[in-house]
């Protein structure tokens, strides 16, 4: 029996690589005829880096950049082994949240500098195409900090540069380009993300996601204001429209500023994933399909990997399994979504800290069942 592994990581728990080793070894364990393919996915978000790179045999290119508090952490990226120069970066790497201890976190003053740093190695390295995966950041600038460490000056009223963070854009009332890196002219940047969020508004970066970055009401509200403004400098000084764009508001409004400042095309996150490791050829070769992450709910459906990887093979017929740390609200729409079985891997009552510690022999023991399951003879898949 043939069967894909197909799986995003577990947060904070195992990498994509990591779950779908472990579901392989699981399934080996009962005895049987299997062919086990596993293939990491990702989403645009953590895991994007590992998961193009190990599937196209890519590198890693390791560096120092500024956090978003423009302190010195060290940061990678990858280049993928497809030889036409493409990299990939993940903005969590060096403007995420999760570099952040709780107090510090401050979209106010957050800055995305250094994931323009990743891009300005990437072009260093004579890359000719990048493509950013925009999840998990820790800022609402608009993408302002990665334009400063391209080259891009952004001017007050009194001709001096503007502070850095979200608080700042209100301050700008001239782009300076002069400087910019004429490098982002002859290089094709692609916005990895699974979110349609303008860049203000009701649905925009910042009511919508400010609060989880550390925002109050108050800072909630103004950050809107101070991204409107900035829409309208760039759209008056640049002539590009990005304040409602569908996805402009991804990250913090990063999205639009790869739009404004390098031209970079959006594409939904899976989608891109799913082309670049061939994704349709390895569901076709296969009888079944076993994805995952570290938690499915009803929001699993809405451009996460699980959803995709589900469509992909009821595209072509393909049984299609999930497991999972945590079953959420509404995780039964799921089956509406193509799934047969969605599995947790809990087996008894354990706290979080001693899940993500024994995440590897639950995530056995689980698909070691999950094959018992499809050697029932009198089933026909």
């Amino acid at each position: 029996m043939k069967i894909l592994v197909a799986p995003d990581s577990f947060k904070n728990s195992l990498t994509a690589i990591q779950v779908g080793e472990s579901i392989r070894k699981g399934i080996m364990q009962v005895p049987g005829k299997w062919e086990v393919r596993v293939v990491p996915l990702a989403d645009g978000g953590e895991g994007t880096v590992e998961a193009l790179v190990d599937a196209t045999k890519g590198v890693y290119i390791e560096t120092e950049v500024f956090d978003p508090l423009m302190r010195p952490v060290k940061a990678r990226f990858g280049i993928l082994g497809t030889g036409d120069g493409t990299a990939v970066i993940e903005m969590a790497s060096s403007s995420g949240i999760e570099l952040l201890k709780p107090e510090e976190m401050n979209p106010w003053i957050t800055t995305t500098y250094g994931t323009g740093q990743l891009i300005k190695k990437a072009l260093d390295e004579g890359c000719k195409e990048i493509i950013i995966g925009l999840g998990g950041s820790a800022t609402i600038d608009g993408g302002m900090g990665m334009a400063r460490a391209l080259g891009f000056e952004f001017l007050n009223g009194n001709s001096a540069l503007a502070g850095e963070g979200g608080g700042a854009l209100s301050e700008i009332v001239k782009i300076n380009v002069s400087n910019a890196d004429r490098r982002l002219k002859d290089c094709k940047i692609i916005a990895a993300c699974d979110v349609t969020n303008p860049l203000t508004g009701p649905e925009g970066a910042s009511l919508v996601y400010g609060p989880q970055k550390g925002a109050d009401h108050d800072i909630v509200l103004q950050l809107d204001v101070n991204l409107k403004h900035f829409a309208s400098v760039i759209r008056e000084q640049l002539g590009t429209e990005v304040e409602s764009v569908p996805g402009s508001g991804a990250a913090g409004g990063m999205a639009a500023g790869l739009m404004a400042f390098a031209g970079a095309c959006l594409k939904q996150g899976f989608s891109l994933v799913r082309e670049i490791v061939h994704l349709d050829s390895h569901v076709q070769w296969a009888d079944i399909v076993i994805t995952g992450e570290g938690k499915m709910d009803f929001q699993t459906q809405f451009g996460k990997t699980p959803a995709g990887v589900a469509a992909v093979a009821k595209k072509y017929g393909k049984t299609i399994i999930a497991v999972t740390g945590t079953l959420g609200t509404g995780y039964s729409d799921l089956y509406k979504s193509g799934f047969s079985a969605v599995f947790s891997v809990i087996d008894r009552p354990m706290s979080l800290e001693e899940a993500i510690k024994d995440a590897p022999s639950l995530i056995e023991r689980c698909a070691a069942n999950i094959a018992s399951f499809l050697l029932i003879k009198p089933l026909h898949w």
